[in-house]
């Protein structure tokens, strides 16, 4: 794994961690305690975290439509709001609480604080509204962040150039865009699964350890990849971009699957270009 900084100068290396924010609350202390550990090695993740049930569940109280446009949300200002009240509020806190009560240090942000992402409209922004994508990353702040031994726990709502205006932004793309900024070749996806499984010629469902685009691609045209399983995948690919080379996806709830994954990149399900 590319390192951020070098260690050897008592700088930290850190990598990136994309989950959903209802995935990771509901991740075992075990989990906390590892990345903590790690942290404690030397090894700070950078956490990127959606929450798309919360946000539609939160718009459906206050009555406010919304509807997605091929896989993103329609955002207009109202829902916006929304979306940055429980990404950046509600759902980023509850991720740092659950950090900080296994001793760790974390620091939540949005992309609008200190300018830590920044974004253009997405090219059918005629159809989805108020979506963006993400042109520049303060890769500083986070370094800065990590070397001092705090867990950047990052909200993707960005700004526009000008700063004025907010953007709701993927959070897989926005996931790949911070890795691809501190130079970090494998990024993890934290999800409820063991990774991608295909049946075997005794009928025996096994993980695959290592799949490309095109192959997920085949397995999706012939069913082989269905249901559920399909917009997990999809997302995981969304953060191959830039110097992303590989993206492994990992159940947050085994023992020990993140020092695995952050040391030796052989857990559940590698995706490569």
């Amino acid at each position: 794994m590319a390192q951020v900084n070098n260690q050897q100068q008592g700088k930290a290396s850190a990598y990136v961690i994309k989950c959903g924010g209802s995935t990771l609350a509901a991740l075992p202390e075990d989990f906390f305690r590892e990345m903590k550990e790690l942290a404690e090695e030397g090894f700070v993740p950078v956490i990127v975290h959606g929450g798309g049930p919360a946000i539609s569940e939160t718009l459906n109280r206050l009555g406010i439509e919304s509807e997605f446009v091929g896989g993103l949300r329609k955002t207009s200002e109202a829902v916006l709001d929304v979306v940055e009240m429980v990404l950046a509020g509600k759902i980023n806190k509850e991720i740092v609480r659950r950090i900080q009560l296994s001793g760790a240090r974390a620091v939540g942000l949005s992309g609008a604080d200190g300018r830590l992402i920044e974004a253009e409209p997405v090219p059918n922004a005629h159809e989805v509204g108020l979506v963006g994508n993400v042109t520049r990353v303060n890769g500083e702040l986070i370094r800065s962040l990590a070397d001092l031994g705090y867990i950047p726990v990052i909200a993707p709502v960005g700004l526009g150039k000008d700063g004025a205006q907010r953007y709701n932004i993927n959070a897989d793309t926005a996931a790949g865009a911070v890795a691809s900024q501190l130079g970090v070749s494998r990024l993890v996806v934290v999800t409820d699964v063991p990774g991608i499984l295909r049946t075997d010629g005794e009928g025996v469902k096994k993980v695959l350890p290592v799949v490309t685009v095109a192959e997920i691609e085949a397995m999706i045209a012939s069913g082989e990849i269905y249901g559920g399983m399909i917009p997990k995948v999809r997302a995981a690919m969304e953060c191959i971009q830039g110097e992303v080379q590989e993206v492994l996806i990992v159940n947050g709830a085994e023992p020990g699957i993140l020092r695995q994954a952050v040391a030796e990149g052989s857990a559940g399900t590698r995706i490569v270009r």
